[in-house]
């Protein structure tokens, strides 16, 4: 029996240990292994150890005989909202939510093998997607949302071939799970004052990746490589409680009669990504590192939450209108080495949003365009062993919303949120890595 619950909660476990706050922009997760103090620009061609499993599962073809990569990374975003003129959906709630962001924390784990001189095998354990906003009670936009979260664990099998000395191919497979949890107040009128609505949902799915690595001299290397998109049917409930007030008999008839509680699923398509990057080394002691990748963000439009049980069943609880548009990252890193032993990095970044204005950007996800400005430095304690350590600091300009979700239904009106936010996002990193 107990071996049974173990299993049962292991999935659980895994995606509480591998959520997080998005680093880059929309829900995205950069932080997969070594790279941070460059910003991850050359993370498809660099191929420094064994997290080239994410990035480009070519590059295991670089590597040494066995290798394993294991880092934890710490982000902190801050999202502080500034009232401008908000039309409250829920009766006589008040305050602009303090700061929605906190920390969070995500690992991620990797181990190459080298079956012979060019064929390798890998494995990679890591979350490429996940998001937290969390704002204090009471706050304007709590009929809209009052906290989000999205959490993932990706589990990437793969393998590399050297085709010669000039170019690797790589090749992966990912099953990938979701988990998300929305909360709101639900937006009423004042005899139903105290309602809090929680939809969790969640799914499993599987996607591919592939890579490609040309080493075009002892210098010069370039890497293509390519994720897939996933897309996930989820299913969940909806549920719809007492929140610090208590419900009359009156109140929990006109809940029950309305749909209250329900089952729910929705459709979820999380974007597929392409990467080019290259590495130069200008010198004995200067390397140069970019990156353009593109991401396609326009899977995600409406995300129609639909009821699959009770009096409503087959209309929507709620349709989340995202709208998102693909976007470019632009990434160049340098790194310094100042002894045998330890190296400096240094990267700048520029990171499109998927949110293509005010009016389609969510309380939920108030995401912006954004800025990295990263230093990191590797230490080399032991030839075979390597420790590196991160720090960015993501620069996120004036960001406007006008979220209007008004209805004439006092039940489904969320009303319009309309200000400003001033937000920021701080990442500290590390990662080990062993040759063996």
């Amino acid at each position: 029996m107990s071996q049974q619950i173990s299993m049962k909660l292991l999935p659980a476990l895994l995606l509480v240990a591998f959520s997080g706050a998005a680093g880059a922009s929309g829900f995205q997760l950069l932080e997969q292994g070594s790279g941070l103090g460059n910003a991850y620009a050359g993370s498809a061609a660099k191929s420094n150890d064994a997290s080239t499993i994410f990035w480009n599962p070519a590059g295991m073809t670089q590597l040494q005989a066995r290798e394993l990569s294991a880092g934890l990374t710490a982000v902190r975003p801050s999202f502080k909202f500034d009232n401008d003129g908000s039309r409250v959906g829920v009766f006589g709630v008040a305050g602009d939510g303090g700061d929605a962001g906190s920390w969070k924390f995500i690992p991620n784990g990797y181990l190459s093998w080298a079956l012979n001189k060019d064929l390798y095998v890998g494995l990679g354990i890591g979350a490429p997607f996940g998001n937290a906003t969390k704002y204090d009670k009471p706050w304007k936009g709590s009929a809209q949302s009052n906290e989000f979260d999205i959490e993932t664990i990706n589990i990437n099998p793969s393998i590399a071939y050297r085709v010669n000395e000039t170019v690797s191919l790589g090749a992966g497979v990912s099953w990938q799970k979701i988990n998300a949890d929305y909360y709101r107040q639900v937006a009423i009128v004042p005899g139903l004052a105290g309602v809090k609505s929680h939809m969790s949902i969640s799914d499993d799915a599987w996607g591919w990746n592939i890579g490609a690595l040309f080493t075009l001299s002892p210098a010069t290397k370039i890497g293509l490589s390519y994720r897939s998109a996933i897309q996930y049917h989820t299913d969940g409930k909806v549920d719809l409680t007492a929140d610090g007030a208590p419900l009359s008999i009156a109140t929990a008839r006109t809940l029950i009669a309305r749909g209250g509680s329900s089952d729910v699923k929705a459709d979820l398509k999380v974007p597929d990504t392409a990467i080019l990057s290259v590495t130069q080394q200008l010198s004995d002691r200067w390397e140069m590192l970019g990156d353009v990748s593109w991401t396609g963000w326009s899977s995600i439009q409406d995300v129609d939450i639909i009821r699959t049980s009770g009096p409503l069943y087959g209309q929507p609880a709620q349709i989340l209108h995202a709208n998102f548009d693909d976007t470019w990252r632009f990434a160049l890193g340098a790194n310094y080495k100042y002894t045998d032993t330890i190296k400096f990095m240094f990267g700048i970044a520029y990171d499109q949003t998927p949110v293509k204005n005010a009016s389609t950007r969510l309380t939920s996800l108030p995401d912006n365009d954004r800025t990295w400005f990263t230093f990191g430095t590797q230490w080399k304690p032991a030839r075979e062993q390597t420790v590196e350590f991160g720090l960015a600091y993501l620069y996120i300009p004036n960001t406007k919303i006008n979220q209007n979700e008004s209805s004439a239904n006092p039940l489904t009106n969320r009303g319009t949120v309309t200000g400003n936010y001033d937000s920021s996002v701080w990442i500290l990193g590390a990662q080990y890595s062993l040759a063996f």
